[in-house]
């Protein structure tokens, strides 16, 4: 089981992978700060300096269908912030 699940690639992670040196991703649950550490030096070949971690609430949807209303609930998830050592950096568009 792989603790990367997949690296979170939105306008406010990229802003702050430009301005801050700064990468997100979603992990498994129950990895802790040291393994994510670990998975990414390995994966990325660069150096991490920091590693914070918190869990992602659920949340409510509902949608409005032809039978009534439809809800249902996001999953909750783990998600890791890490900071790269001074001149490292993650290209995730490299292999488009």
């Amino acid at each position: 089981m792989a603790i990367l699940v997949k690296p979170i690639v939105t306008e406010k992670m990229t802003q702050l992978g430009e301005k801050l040196n700064r990468y997100g991703f979603r992990v498994q649950k129950d990895a802790n700060k040291i393994e994510i550490k670990k998975a990414i030096e390995e994966a990325y070949s660069v150096t991490v300096t920091d590693v914070n971690t918190f869990i992602v609430a659920p949340k409510n949807k509902s949608r409005y269908t032809r039978t009534g209303i439809v809800k249902g609930a996001t999953s909750a998830y783990k998600k890791a912030i890490v900071t790269l050592k001074e001149g490292d950096k993650i290209d995730f568009y490299s292999n488009i």
